[in-house]
């Protein structure tokens, strides 16, 4: 059996684009989707849809466009992720780049702020 701990270590050093990488081989390789949860959840219908936006507890901060100070979203990239320079440029760059997955409301509202204030178009999902 594999050490667990290891090989956690070793995809905490991925970056997001080797992250993503990863994500579509083993989708390939398994014949598995790591959208199946979401789609099943979204299959739930009206009213539930309704409650389930109000329970939200988890948000991806997304970039839809970076606008006209790109330096500036880059920097505040790199200061609200460990992500490199070159890693953050990408993902500045890059329209529907989620910056942070998974965070509280109140940590995304404040990753949007931050780069709406450096000029970015930001969407929480």
């Amino acid at each position: 059996m594999a050490d667990l701990d290891k090989l956690m270590e070793e995809l905490s050093e991925l970056s997001v684009l080797e992250a993503a990488e990863l994500v579509e081989r083993l989708e390939e390789e398994w014949g598995v989707s790591a959208s199946a949860p979401v789609a099943v959840a979204a299959a739930g219908g009206g009213q539930g849809e309704a409650e389930a936006a109000e329970e939200k507890s988890e948000y991806d901060v997304v970039i839809k466009e970076t606008g006209p100070k790109k330096i500036e979203v880059i920097k505040a990239v790199r200061a609200m992720t460990s992500l490199g320079l070159k890693d953050a440029k990408e993902v500045a760059e890059t329209a529907g780049a989620k910056v942070l997955e998974g965070v509280g409301k109140e940590a995304a509202e404040d990753a949007k702020a931050q780069l709406e204030e450096a000029g970015a178009t930001v969407e929480l999902e």
